[in-house]
């Protein structure tokens, strides 16, 4: 028996060019790392796969849903809670972190071209909604307008889980944002003062009122606080910590929208002793 040397020329170059890929690959993520140390890039575990549909063109559509420890996990709620928030006027309340990662083509099972979307939430969170069948439906349904938001897509509800896969396509690395960008000036902090710190009332607006909101603005009340020296504030996408020391008040707070981080300013006005937030929105 004779063996052909032009193919294990072959397979000695394909396996060349896929350490050569790895290198090259890590030394990318080396350099992201390196150029936004604000930032780090994970590989997320395979999750769930959903099939659907894109309107009204009625194209194939796959949304990966991926777990990592990375992903910071939403507030507990319990199913009575969550029951009660999809029935009430704005269930957009209650915020899942999650990381929506770019468009890729594949080919489905019938060697069709389609579309596939890689979503990474918390993985504890994950495993609750694998557990729970309605916190599953839940975290499709946000993981979807989520993508409908950032996309502006339009994707059909009537979706189904594939249940013999877990993802469609090849698990590929997600670059997430690990600290948000403060507006005000930043302190060192002294100790952990969230613990016996209040929570400062605050009043949350959209300019304008009506229609597309093209601003969402807070207005946050800070008796007490001297200058703007004393607060940390960080702005996230849709989400606002703000931190008056020395233990005076703290606030964590997740929204319905999705802001310029980048384009968000702040303003402290000592003599009504109110901290404005003045955050561009993207989507809603």
């Amino acid at each position: 028996m004779t063996t052909d040397p032009s193919l294990l020329n072959s397979e000695l170059e394909l396996q060349q060019q896929e350490e050569l890929y790895q290198q090259l690959l890590l030394q990318t993520v080396g350099n992201i790392q390196k150029e936004n140390p604000d930032s780090k890039v994970i590989r997320p575990n395979p999750g769930l796969c959903v099939k659907t549909v894109s309107e009204p063109d009625k194209q194939k559509v796959f949304v990966n849903i991926c777990q990592s420890n990375s992903i910071p996990s939403p507030p507990e709620i319990s199913k009575e809670e969550l029951v009660e928030l999809l029935q009430s006027e704005d269930p957009s309340g209650y915020r899942v972190p999650m990381s929506l990662g770019e468009p890729h083509t594949e080919v489905d099972n019938s060697s069709q071209g389609c579309t596939a979307y890689d979503v990474v939430i918390n993985q504890e969170f994950f495993q609750r909604c694998q557990e729970d069948p309605l916190f599953q439906q839940f975290v499709i349904l946000v993981s979807i307008e989520g993508l409908e938001n950032k996309y502006n897509l339009e994707l059909s509800r009537d979706w189904k889980v594939l249940k013999n896969r877990k993802f469609l396509g090849s698990v590929s690395e997600q670059n997430i944002r690990t600290k948000t960008k403060p507006v005000i000036q930043e302190l060192q902090p002294q100790g952990s003062s969230s613990d016996v710190a209040k929570r400062p009332e605050f009043t949350l607006l959209v300019e304008p009122p009506a229609g597309h909101p093209e601003y969402l603005i807070a207005e946050i009340k800070l008796p007490g606080v001297p200058s703007s020296h004393s607060l940390v504030l960080d702005v996230g996408e849709d989400r606002l910590v703000l931190t008056a020391r020395p233990s005076l008040f703290h606030l964590d707070i997740f929204h319905p929208f999705l802001i310029h981080q980048e384009n968000s300013v702040a303003q402290y006005n000592k003599s009504t002793e109110i901290l404005t937030v003045t955050m561009p929105v993207v989507c809603s």
